[in-house]
C-alpha cells in the first residue's frame, strides 16, 4: 500500500468537495436512476446505465434515454411483463451492446426481483456485504443465476465473466450510486454492502490521475491496481474511501493543475 502525504490528501479532500456537488448530477448518467423512487426501478436503471458506460458521456446518456423509453419509463413493470422479449434481439443500444445483451440481463432481473424482492436483497442472501471484496462477490453471484435463466451462457457485455483480473469498473460504480449515502450525488438506498467496502470505479482517467499523484504504481487497470489504490484511499477515509472516486474523476477529466508529479 502506497501512504498518502498530506499534500495530496488535502488536495483530494479539495477536488472531491469541488465535484461532489449537486451540479454534477446533469451531466453524468447517475442522473437516470435519480429520477426513480422505487427500489426496483432504481436498481435496474443503476445497472443498465452503469453497463453502458463506457465512451463519450454524452453518447452515454444519450442511449440511456433511449433505453428508459423503450421501457416506457417505467422498468420494473417492463421487466415484470415481459416487454423486453418483444424487442428486436439486433437493435443496438449502445455501441456494443444490442438487444439480445438487454433482454439477457433483464431475464435475470426479473428472476431477482420474483425470488427475491430487490437486487439488495439478493445481495443480503448471498451474503456479498461479508466478502471482503462485495461488489466481485455480487457478480459472481448475478451471473450464476443469469446464466440459469438464459439458457447456461454468459453475457460478457452485460457483467464481466474474467472476475479475477476485471476491475469492474462499471459495477463499482453503480454500487457507489446506491450504496454511498451522503445525499449529494449517490443515492444510498442499499444495506446489504456497507460503503467502508466499496472499490473505486477504475477506468483510464481515474487511472492515469492516480499514477500521477503517485498513489498508484502499477500500469494496468485491472482488480489488483483498484484493490492496491483504494485500500490506500481507506487508509486516510476508511469508512468511505469511494468518496475519494469524486477527486480522481475530476481531475483526470477536467485537467485540474496537479502541482505534484507529472
Amino acid at each position: 500500500m502506497i501512504t498518502i502525504s498530506k499534500e495530496i490528501h488535502e488536495l483530494l479532500d479539495t477536488e472531491a468537495a469541488r465535484i461532489n456537488t449537486p451540479e454534477f448530477i446533469s451531466e453524468d448518467p447517475v442522473q437516470f436512476p435519480r429520477r426513480f423512487s422505487r427500489q426496483e426501478d432504481i436498481e435496474i436503471v443503476s445497472f443498465l446505465a452503469a453497463i453502458i458506460a463506457w465512451g463519450r458521456r454524452q453518447m452515454i446518456c444519450r442511449d440511456a434515454e433511449h433505453m428508459l423509453t423503450l421501457m416506457g419509463q417505467e422498468p420494473f413493470h417492463y421487466v415484470i411483463d415481459k416487454g423486453y422479449e418483444d424487442l428486436d434481439p439486433d437493435m443496438n443500444l449502445h455501441r456494443t451492446f444490442f438487444g439480445r445483451h438487454f433482454q439477457y440481463f433483464l431475464r435475470g432481473m426479473r428472476r431477482i426481483f420474483t425470488d427475491y424482492g430487490t437486487l439488495d436483497a439478493f445481495g443480503a442472501a448471498m451474503k456479498v456485504g461479508d466478502s471482503p471484496t462485495p461488489s466481485w462477490k455480487l457478480v459472481e453471484e448475478m451471473e450464476k443465476l443469469m446464466r440459469d435463466e438464459n439458457g447456461g451462457t454468459d453475457c460478457p457485455q452485460c457483467l464481466p465473466v474474467n472476475l479475477k483480473v476485471t476491475a469492474l469498473k462499471r459495477i463499482n460504480m453503480a454500487l457507489r450510486w446506491l450504496v454511498r449515502d451522503d445525499g449529494i450525488v449517490d443515492m444510498g438506498i442499499w444495506k446489504s454492502i456497507p460503503k467502508s467496502k466499496l472499490y473505486i470505479p477504475l477506468d483510464v482517467h481515474v487511472g492515469n490521475t492516480a499514477r500521477n499523484l503517485g498513489i498508484l504504481d502499477r500500469k494496468a487497470n485491472d482488480r489488483k491496481s483498484v484493490e492496491l489504490l483504494t485500500e490506500s484511499l481507506r487508509s486516510i477515509r476508511p469508512e468511505d474511501p469511494v468518496y475519494y472516486d469524486y477527486a480522481l474523476f475530476g481531475i483526470g477529466v477536467y485537467q485540474v493543475e496537479l502541482g505534484v508529479r507529472s
